[in-house]
Formats: structure tokens, C-alpha cells, sequence
């Protein structure tokens, strides 16, 4: 299994990013997908998810209104659009393979594979 996550980079306040997410080594269209993130000196936190036909989603609330989680399950590729960034938002990103257990309920105890990571950084 490989989850390759790109697309991070360092953008100002109030601007956008563009994750992207591509996986391989399993059936990527029966599995759940997830972003994580992990800013310094926290702890990893789950960001959103998506579960494996798009139908449904789940974020939390820091990120509503602002995220967006979309997949293209032929190109096995799932993807994550960051709008109205905050200095907040600088973290670790990860991509993660999961199933899908509910809204509320992702953690990282679920988690089936890990992404690299990809950094963003937002500065205020």
C-alpha cells in the first residue's frame, strides 16, 4: 500500500491550497480516505474524511466551510481544497486509508495505512 500525498507549500493568510493524495496497492474505491494533520507540539488530529463511493464526508469543525475533501476513485486519487487559510492551519498534512465509522468518529486508532505527509504552511 502506498498513499503519496503532495501539493503542500507555504501560502498567506486568507489564501488556498490544493492537496492531493495518490494511492496504490489496494482497492482504493472500497475504502474510506481520510486527512490528518499534526501541527508542531500537538498532537495528530483528524481533519476530514471521505468514504469510499464520495457520498459521504465528515470534517471538523475548525475546517467547515473552508475544506473541501473530493475524490476521483478512477484515478485513485483523493483530494483536499483548503480555502480561507489560517495560521492555524500550518501543519503536517496526512493522508490516511480507513473505514468509514461514522461522523464524529475518526481517529487515529483506525487508521489502515499512512500517507507521507506533505507540510503546509500558512503565515499571517
Amino acid at each position: 500500500v502506498q498513499l503519496q500525498a503532495f501539493g503542500g507549500g507555504l501560502v498567506q493568510a486568507g489564501g488556498s491550497l490544493r492537496l492531493s493524495c495518490a494511492a496504490s496497492g489496494f482497492t482504493f474505491n472500497m475504502y474510506t480516505m481520510a486527512w490528518f494533520r499534526q501541527a508542531p507540539g500537538k498532537e495528530r488530529e483528524f481533519v476530514v474524511a471521505i468514504s469510499a463511493s464520495g457520498s459521504r464526508t465528515d470534517f471538523t469543525n475548525s475546517v467547515k466551510g473552508r475544506f473541501t475533501i473530493s475524490r476521483d476513485n478512477a484515478k485513485n486519487t483523493v483530494y483536499l481544497q483548503m480555502n480561507s487559510l489560517k495560521p492555524e492551519d500550518t501543519a503536517v498534512y496526512y493522508c490516511a486509508r480507513t473505514t468509514w465509522t461514522g461522523s464524529g468518529t475518526f481517529s487515529q486508532n483506525r487508521i489502515l495505512s499512512w500517507g507521507q505527509g506533505t507540510q503546509v504552511t500558512v503565515s499571517s
